[in-house]
This record gives structure tokens, C-alpha cells and sequence, in this order.
């Protein structure tokens, strides 16, 4: 199943099907190792939902709710 990682609960796990968006937004995911075929889990989650901690490629990282609406996941 497809999600957006914008859409996943906390604890919830997936892999990196594509990264959309343009230009400088695209370029900093993938400069933060978010690239397709990596696995993310969804540590945690601000009271208002942004931003979203993850762990991915075994460090923890934090990303905005538009970024990570940009990343399309396979849902584990």
C-alpha cells in the first residue's frame, strides 16, 4: 500500500517508493539520505504534527510536514 509519509502514525514503517517535488525541497531530502529503497520509521510525531522525527539509514532526523509530504512509501 502507498501512503505519503506526511500520512503515517507513529511506529508505523515503510520504504522510499519516490521523492516528488522541485528543485531545492527535492535536493535537501535526498541530501538528508532519504532516497528511494531506503526504510523509515515514524519515531515521532509534534502535538500539531509538524514537524515528524524519523529514523532513516539508522540516524534519527526531523522533517517538516511539507517535506515529508513530498516522499511517496511502501508501507511495511
Amino acid at each position: 500500500m502507498e501512503k505519503k509519509l506526511s500520512e503515517f502514525s507513529r511506529g508505523e514503517r515503510g520504504v522510499v517508493l519516490r521523492i516528488e517535488g522541485e528543485g531545492r525541497v527535492r535536493r535537501r531530502i535526498f541530501d538528508m539520505g532519504v532516497t528511494p529503497g531506503a526504510e523509515i520509521l515514524l519515531r515521532k510525531l509534534a502535538p500539531l504534527g509538524d514537524p515528524v522525527e524519523v529514523t532513516v539509514r539508522g540516524y534519527e532526523l526531523t522533517l517538516r510536514k511539507s517535506e515529508a509530504a513530498c516522499v511517496t512509501m511502501e508501507v511495511l
